[in-house]
């Protein structure tokens, strides 16, 4: 669903060659009939901030802001034991479609990446792995409305397309980030790859016909 890629692209850091796409992204919003009245804040921004204060309160929310983070196994499981086999569950999702990732320095779990792959499956399945993800969307969703955000609407859509309304998350997770540099740290090159090969280039910007955005290949 090509919708799913659009928030992706919205949900990611903002550069240049995103604030150049967007007239193309209202574009294909409108002919795609999505109700983008969630999307305005976040567009309008888009449309009239400077790149670097758009930048800069990105990083202030979804960097330093742990209750923001769109690493969505850090609000179910922190750092803990169990979120390394989830990680590693949700890369064999990937792998089994046919995608690798290739983002050097990305989680598995990182928002963005997850609603890219949503756009390359079929609309039935994209749904189910949506509805399955929609408790820990919403709850940073509902987090991002409580501060007022601009990014709280793309969250606000995809709940529109979950088969389900989310569930409040009831445990706080465990802050340990010694399991997770364990299991995707940095290999004997000195480098951090995720998933090797098939690596492509990650582009910010919408680009329909080149599928390309946030670290998947095949």
């Amino acid at each position: 669903m090509e919708i799913f890629k659009i928030l992706s692209v919205l949900l990611c850091y903002p550069e240049q060659e995103l604030i150049d796409a967007v007239p193309e992204l209202e574009d294909r919003l409108a002919k795609l009939q999505v109700n983008s009245a969630f999307l305005l804040p976040l567009l309008k921004d888009l449309r009239e901030k400077e790149l670097l204060v758009l930048q800069e309160e990105y990083v202030n929310l979804f960097d330093r802001g742990r209750n923001y983070s769109l690493h969505m196994f850090e609000h179910i499981h922190g750092e803990d034991r169990i979120r390394g086999q989830a990680l590693v569950d949700l890369m064999a999702e990937y792998q089994s479609k046919g995608f690798e990732i290739s983002v050097v320095d990305e989680l598995p779990d990182y928002l963005p990446l997850f609603l890219e792959f949503l756009s390359v499956c079929e609309k039935e399945q994209a749904i189910e792995l949506l509805t399955a993800a929609i408790d820990v969307i919403g709850h940073i969703g509902k987090k991002l409305q409580e501060v007022n955000s601009i990014y709280g609407g793309v969250f606000a859509l995809l709940e529109q397309y979950s088969l389900k309304k989310p569930v409040p998350l009831l445990t706080p997770p465990i802050r340990d980030m010694d399991e997770a540099l364990e299991k995707f740290g940095p290999n004997i090159e000195g480098v951090e790859p995720l998933l090797q090969p098939n690596t492509c280039k990650i582009c910010p910007a919408y680009d329909q016909n080149k599928g390309e955005s946030h670290g998947l290949s095949r």
